[in-house]
């Protein structure tokens, strides 16, 4: 049987999980599933992670790891990122994880996160189409969590820079919605929380001016703004993967979600239910991070850590 490898990434908003075989220089996919537990709810706050998180993370974990090994997977390389680096008590899921679903995560550095980010990004977007030839100008990759975004840019198989914010989808709404739907002041005060927040991101990258760089937008909110932008009754990462959020319509996108209640945005075509109450403070980050890079498109990645991990962890 061909090798086959499975990662998981254990986000502060979602756990992701990638099953693939290798087949020559490339993977196949035969498994990819993400499960909302929401591991971070309340970090920011307490600096400590809530025990029911805990528990429905290491579900979650366990489950995916049993159909990993049902597929004949050996090797699971699992990941933590934000909350579980933030808690003071990240040691109890992690003892959680190896005891009940046979799993040692391994809790990486925001700027780990980002180098495993560039590492999926520039495999699918770093090349000119249908050619192993670098493109030309510069890729920027934005990858919005639920507790911190990255941001990388470069050229090269290795970014040139990378950064990692404490700003999240998850972090942001804590921080600043009460309100549902959210007050006019509420929305104003998020956005100008996220352009805070981003501005570090002003001139690290060539920038959306400069002919032949690319931005791409990596993780659960941008996939979600992509998917109620084409009004998905079913989620399909054919369509979303590759598509095409510009600035004005991410902006339409902002003043269309902030208008409406948690429930009425779960209802909406393309939108994860459990990411409803989050994805207003997530597209006010992708927002501000595209309008502080200058670029006026992004496209979309519906890979990231767990794709970024499996190339690191094999080689490839």
């Amino acid at each position: 049987m061909p090798e086959r490898l499975a990662t998981i990434d254990v986000g502060t908003n979602t756990v992701l999980l990638l099953v693939a075989e290798r087949r020559g220089r490339t993977f196949v996919p035969l498994a990819e599933r993400a499960e909302i537990t929401r591991l971070g709810r309340g970090v920011d706050a307490t600096g400590r992670l809530d025990p029911a998180a805990i528990a429905d993370t290491v579900a979650a974990v366990a489950a995916f790891a049993r159909e990993a090994r049902s597929l004949g997977v050996e090797r699971i390389a699992c990941v933590a990122t934000s909350a579980a680096r933030d808690a003071t008590n990240g040691e109890a899921f992690f003892a959680a994880a190896r005891a009940g679903a046979g799993v040692d995560p391994e809790v990486i550095s925001g700027d780990e996160e980002a180098r495993l980010v560039w590492t999926s990004a520039w495999r699918d977007f770093g090349f000119t189409p249908d050619t192993t030839q670098p493109s030309e100008g510069q890729l920027a990759v934005l990858d919005v969590g639920g507790g911190s975004t990255e941001f990388t840019f470069g050229s090269g198989a290795e970014p040139s820079g990378r950064t990692s914010l404490q700003v999240g989808a998850v972090r942001l709404t804590e921080r600043h919605l009460r309100h549902d739907p959210v007050t006019r002041g509420e929305a104003a005060r998020l956005l100008a929380a996220a352009r805070e927040a981003v501005r570090p991101l002003q001139g690290m990258a060539a920038g959306g001016a400069t002919p032949g760089s690319r931005l791409v937008g990596v993780a659960g909110t941008v996939t979600t703004l992509s998917a109620v932008e084409q009004a998905l009754t079913h989620y399909d990462a054919g369509r979303v993967h590759g598509a095409t959020l510009s600035l004005p319509g991410v902006e339409r996108l902002w003043d269309r979600l902030a208008a409406l209640t948690v429930k009425e945005r779960a209802a909406l075509p393309g939108m994860e239910p459990k990411r409803a109450d989050v994805i207003l403070a997530g597209c006010a980050i992708v927002l501000e991070a595209m309008r502080a890079t200058g670029f006026d498109r992004l496209t979309v990645s519906d890979r990231g850590v767990r794709w970024g991990l499996l190339y690191d962890r094999a080689g490839a």
